[in-house]
């Protein structure tokens, strides 16, 4: 289990990918963390690099709350997620959930405070 411990280790760290030598900021990782261990439900989605934006890795709780962040590579939120244990999906393969869909528009609806 020692490589499981390395492996969760570099992710804190904010571990350097062998294709792009950038790190992820280390509050960027506690967010993540922090949503998904704060939240039920969660599950992640890698978006692949676009000519207009970077490798991004978006959280979707149960109820549809959403956070999205810029990350070194897909590799590197596929490993985040199974480190967190959560399910880890290509979002140019699977779209997004209808669930996030629904909470942004509750948001809109809703009236400002």
């Amino acid at each position: 289990m020692g490589w499981l411990r390395r492996g969760a280790e570099r992710l804190r760290r904010g571990a350097r990918t062998a294709r792009d030598n950038r790190t992820v900021d280390d509050a960027v990782t506690r967010h993540l963390t922090e949503f998904a261990r704060t939240r039920r439900g969660v599950e992640a989605f890698v978006e692949p690099q676009t000519s207009v934006t970077q490798t991004s890795l978006l959280l979707v709780a149960y109820d549809g709350e959403w956070t999205r962040r810029t990350i070194p590579s897909p590799e590197w939120g596929h490993a985040f997620a199974e480190h967190l244990e959560i399910p880890g999906y290509d979002a140019a393969v699977v779209g997004y959930p209808q669930r996030m869909r629904d909470y942004n528009s509750r948001m809109k609806k809703r009236p400002p405070s």
